[in-house]
């Protein structure tokens, strides 16, 4: 019968005239070199023993979709003040309702989003003129947007959206140490997420076997139980998680990691009209680095080049080497800026730096 599955859905109606039915719980998303909480995703509960997927099903049915997806994104937003330092929140949002009125007018009611992570769901048509702009204006706020479940998509054509955050698709973290071909394909994410300077997020960690194979893979941040269950607050990792960690990127880290490399990098404003003294990170209205001010090692002359390549501390010496040497050449012996997760510059790394490191090993 056609009306069976409409029958068995719940009735989201009474939710949205009663907003206090809709709660958040947020998950803790690690930074693994660090066994820090990097930020939280911010997840929605629903009354009775349905789960989120149920009600989203529901509201659709109800052509009620957008306006469930507006006040769970206006509920998550109201919690950003009360973040951590140093911490962000990732807030999904459907593409598809990405431009409706609904949604639109609850991320409006935060003008900045410089802490906010907007997460585009699965099967994301990225050849939507209309999405590109979305992103782009989400962008000029602030926000970071992040494209779940890679691995399951055309990686050149999610290039386009310019995301700064990539999901491991589930399918390639489960159980990936026992398969060689997930292996093979998460390691293909991985390089792809570093040619187009994004972050990779592996999600659903339930086991210290797939924490493990993650960290040999240098995947830079993780999420799942065996991290931390979504809680109504934002709680901090605990002790025995943060040790988990360690352990399991302590065995995987088979040479050193660019950490011990880094340099102080003084910061800059764009706007600023004072001496211009290299070296230094010129940073945008957000605090976002948008270029280096440097000095020719032969004239002295002061130049502005563009932020050529950015690595988390955990990346490998030998691998950034390699990538900064098959930039461009008029970049190639440019710095190599560090940065963490929220996008806060933690230094530079010179060329001849990597070099002696990556010969001495």
């Amino acid at each position: 019968m056609p009306g069976t599955r409409v029958d068995s859905l719940p009735d989201c109606r009474p939710l949205l005239a009663d907003p206090d039915d809709l709660t958040l719980v947020f998950q803790p998303i690690v930074d693994l070199a660090g066994a820090t909480v990097a930020g939280y995703e911010a997840l929605s509960r629903f009354p009775g023993t349905a789960g989120p997927d149920v009600w989203f099903a529901a509201a659709a049915e109800a052509g009620m979709a957008a306006e469930l997806e507006a006040l769970a994104i206006a509920k998550a937003l109201e919690t950003v003040p009360y973040l951590p330092a140093s911490t962000f929140l990732s807030v999904s949002v459907r593409p598809h309702l990405l431009g409706t009125e609904p949604v639109q007018d609850a991320l409006a009611r935060r003008p900045d989003l410089r802490r906010v992570v907007v997460e585009l769901a699965q099967h994301t048509p990225v050849d939507d003129v209309g999405l590109h702009r979305r992103t782009e204006e989400l962008r000029e706020r602030g926000a970071r947007i992040a494209l779940d479940d890679a691995g399951s998509s055309d990686l050149q054509q999610l290039a386009a959206l310019r995301p700064q955050i990539i999901t491991l698709d589930r399918a390639l973290v489960s159980d990936a140490d026992a398969d060689p071909v997930r292996i093979a394909l998460a390691e293909m994410v991985h390089e792809f997420a570093g040619k187009i300077d994004a972050w990779l997020l592996a999600e659903g960690l339930e086991t210290a076997a797939e924490l493990a194979a993650c960290a040999r893979l240098g995947v830079p941040l993780g999420q799942g139980w065996v991290l931390g269950r979504p809680a109504p607050e934002f709680a901090p990792l605990a002790p025995a998680v943060v040790e988990l960690v360690r352990a399991q990127v302590a065995r995987a880290r088979l040479t050193e990691s660019v950490a011990g490399l880094l340099r102080p990098i003084r910061q800059i404003d764009a706007s600023d009209d004072g001496p211009e003294i290299p070296p230094a990170v010129v940073v945008g209205p957000l605090g976002e680095p948008v270029g280096l001010l440097l000095a020719d090692p032969r004239t002295r002359e002061v130049y502005r080049a563009p932020v050529s390549l950015r690595v988390h501390p955990s990346a490998d010496i030998a691998e950034t080497l390699q990538r900064a040497l098959t930039r461009p050449p008029l970049h190639r012996f440019d710095p190599v800026l560090c940065t963490d997760p929220v996008g806060q510059v933690l230094g530079l790394l010179r060329l001849e730096d990597l070099a002696s490191a990556a010969h001495s090993r």
